[in-house]
Parts: C-alpha cells; sequence; structure tokens
C-alpha cells in the first residue's frame, strides 16, 4: 500500500476511533474541551509513533527469529507502559512546563487500545518500518481529528438547548455516532 493510501485510510477511511471502534475511552472522557482534546491528541501522536517503531524491531528482530509470535501482546503491552513512563520521565526532567500540561494526559495513554492496536495491525498487515511510521502518525492524527472533532461539537452543546434527558454524556453518545455515520461518506477514498 503507498503512502498516501495509508495516510487517507487511516485519518478518514479507517479511522480507529470513528470505523474501528478503538480508543473510545478518551475520545469520550477527554473530549469535553478543546484543549483537553489538543493535548491528548499530541502525546498520543508521540506515543503512538514511537512505540509502533519500537514494537516494529522487536517483532522483527527478536519475537519472529525466535519464533517467539504467541508473546505478541504481552511485550507490546509491556513496551507501550515502559515508554509512557520512561516519556513521562524525560518530559519531568527536560521540560517541567510541557509535562505539567500534558502530565495528566501521558498515564492515560498506557491504556489507550489505540496505541496497542496501532501496533499489532502493523504486523498483521505486514507492514515495512516506513508504512508502519506513517500508519502510526495517519492513525494519530485521525484519532486526533476525532478527538477535536467532538470536542467542538461537545462544546456548542453546551450553549445549546438540549433535552434534558440528553445533556452530558448521551448527547455525546450520540453525536459520535453521527460522526461515525459521517465518516462512512470516505469509504471509496481508498
Amino acid at each position: 500500500m503507498s503512502i498516501p493510501a495509508i495516510l487517507i485510510s487511516t485519518i478518514f477511511v479507517n479511522n480507529y476511533v470513528l470505523a474501528r471502534f478503538l480508543g473510545i475511552c478518551p475520545f469520550l472522557g477527554v473530549s469535553n474541551k478543546m484543549e483537553t482534546s489538543a493535548g491528548m491528541g499530541v502525546a498520543v501522536t508521540f506515543v503512538v509513533t514511537l512505540s509502533s517503531i519500537i514494537t516494529y524491531f522487536i517483532q522483527k528482530g527478536i519475537l519472529d527469529v525466535l519464533g517467539l509470535q504467541y508473546l505478541q501482546t504481552i511485550v507490546f503491552i509491556l513496551v507501550i507502559a515502559a515508554l509512557v513512563q520512561f516519556v513521562e520521565l524525560v518530559l519531568k526532567k527536560i521540560s517541567p512546563t510541557l509535562y505539567n500540561a500534558m502530565g495528566v494526559y501521558l498515564p492515560l495513554i498506557t491504556t489507550n487500545c489505540v496505541v496497542l492496536g496501532v501496533a499489532i495491525l502493523n504486523i498483521q498487515e505486514g507492514y515495512n518500518l516506513i508504512q508502519t511510521i506513517f500508519n502510526a502518525l495517519g492513525s494519530s492524527i485521525g484519532f486526533t481529528l476525532a478527538l477535536l472533532l467532538i470536542a467542538g461539537i461537545r462544546e456548542k452543546l453546551e450553549l445549546a438547548d438540549v433535552p434534558e434527558v440528553l445533556k452530558g454524556f448521551p448527547i455525546a453518545l450520540i453525536t459520535a455516532g453521527l460522526m461515525s455515520i459521517a465518516f462512512l461518506g470516505f469509504g471509496g477514498l481508498v
């Protein structure tokens, strides 16, 4: 698959949140405000891309060579958890301001299934290293796009006259469903 096709596919057609339904917890939990959504999107982009590269080398250099493919999920989870801890420590030392701005979102990334899903799907799709990197970037951009879209809508809904029974989480679920249906329109792009 070509790089532009991978990017279009992961951002729009096979968006990890709106088409594959991965990452729903942060999608609904962190999307109340644009600022928090943007912070989560940046943090997820960094971790997804770096973890995809590391897990690619672990899969190709260790698991495949030793015939330990059955340990893939466990190893990938450990890599992601260690990477998030490493990123948190580095940010705390190098840039306390950035750490304070993103500190809340970093631990949440460990349990974000988009990170693990991208790493596993990179291997299942048989992507090479360059395709893995662009798949990780595209999926992160798609995740961030979905977060920002729903955050913008939810901010507007706070000002709207929504029936009492639909306020809060129910209208967010309806909005997410409608967004998912809208993204089906991108199906013919790739």
